[in-house]
This record gives structure tokens, sequence and C-alpha cells, in this order.
């Protein structure tokens, strides 16, 4: 399993992803989930993924390969010189569906499925901050004021935190803090989500990476964020009567 979360604020975008893969409690191993595509001051593109590696790490394989303009490539127009961040989430979605509809057939004799979500986020110069979450099927829907976040994965431990406190006019410095708070409490309660983290913070217009930075696993900075809202919740519970 997986925890893949984007926030899609008016200072910028702030992106996080756990790396556990399991098939199994004996089988435990580390993949990234996050892949960054970028031009400096002309667009930066993250793509998070979520669900089955074969599907996921052969879309992103022909994503990259359409980048290079590989001559052995399948036809696939590239991200990198897509005009709109619309026609990146086209491009993503329909690479994903043929893809999973290739992988599902091979599967199909042993009875097995196979399935994947992604979140596409980014910036070309001229346009504006756009977010997606693409769908197995290749449809997606996009990031909205009224809804400034996304998520893929197990999301449902780390999604009321977001919920209260998360609106378009959240700070970096606040964003940060709260997908950082949702990512912990969706690996308390999910043990299939887990260390390393992977957090990328995106500047409004700024077409770059900002902050890009691994988090593993008994970072003393997490570590006592995570130790100051358990007591931050036990206080509350406390001062509420029944």
């Amino acid at each position: 399993m997986t925890y893949c979360v984007g926030l899609l604020l008016k200072a910028g975008m702030v992106l996080l992803s756990d790396t556990r893969t399991n098939a199994g409690l004996d089988n435990i191993a580390t993949y990234r989930k996050m892949f960054l595509f970028e031009e400096p001051g002309e667009r930066v593109i993250a793509i998070l993924t979520a669900g089955s590696l074969s599907v996921t790490q052969t879309t992103i394989a022909r994503l990259q390969e359409a980048i290079s303009g590989d001559p052995g490539a399948e036809a696939t127009e590239s991200i990198m010189t897509a005009p709109t961040m619309l026609r990146v989430a086209g491009i993503v979605g329909r690479t994903l569906a043929a893809v999973r509809a290739e992988v599902a057939d091979k599967m199909a004799a042993m009875k097995q499925s196979a399935t994947a979500s992604m979140i596409v986020a980014g910036q070309r110069q001229g346009g504006g901050m756009r977010m997606f979450l693409i769908y197995p099927e290749g449809n997606f829907i996009e990031a909205t004021e009224d809804t400034p976040f996304l998520q893929i994965g197990e999301h449902k431990y780390g999604k009321p935190i977001l919920d209260r406190v998360v609106t378009p006019d959240t700070s970096l410095a606040d964003a940060r803090k709260a997908v950082l708070l949702s990512m912990d409490s969706t690996i308390r309660s999910n043990l299939s989500v887990g260390m390393p983290l992977d957090l990328v913070v995106i500047g409004a217009d700024a077409c770059r990476v900002g902050e890009q930075r691994r988090i593993e696993a008994g970072d003393p900075g997490f570590a006592r964020m995570s130790e100051a809202w358990s007591q931050a919740l036990r206080e509350a519970f406390r001062g509420i009567e029944a």
C-alpha cells in the first residue's frame, strides 16, 4: 500500500509520498513513488504514484522515453513539450490507461488484477499551477479552491487534518506541517505505509523545485513533530467536556 498527498495553494504546491511497498508481511521493500521533471524557469512537473508497481513503473518509463526522444519509444507526446498542464494530465492519463490494460491482460489468466492511480502537479511558464488526480482508466479530476488537496493510496487516516486546516490561503510552512502530520497519522494507523518519505515544495510561479528532501526513519524533526501532535491531541481530548 502507499499514501501520497498533494496540496495546491496560492503560495505554491506541497507534495509528500511514502516509499513502502509490500506483498505480504515478510516481503517489504522501498520504492520511490514521486518523480520530478524539471526545466527550471520553464516548467516543473511532479508525478506521485500508487498501486501496482508493474503499472506505475512502466508508465513512468514510457513518459521518460518520450522525453528523451528515444527512436524506439512508443508514439507518446512528451510532457516536457506539452503546451499546458491540462495536456500533461491527458498524456499521463492515456499512458497509464494503456499500460494498465496491457498488464491486466497478462494477469487475467492468473485471475489477478493490476491497477494504479497518480497525482500530476506542476506549472509551466505563463500558465497557472494545476494539480490532477489520474484514475486507472485515464480520466482525471482537478484540485480546486473548494478542495485544494488530492490524495491517493491509503488516504482515509490522513484526510481529517487536511479537511480541518488546509485552505487555498494556507502558507507553505503550515502546508508542509499539515502533510507531514497527515502522513504521521497514516503511518500510525496502517503498517503498509512507512518511511522513508519524499517531500517536495514548489513556490508559485517559480517553475522549479524549491525544496526536495528525503525524510528517513528516525528523523529527529519528524519524531518531535509527531510527539508534539500526539501530546496536543491528548490535551485537547482531556479538555473537552462530555
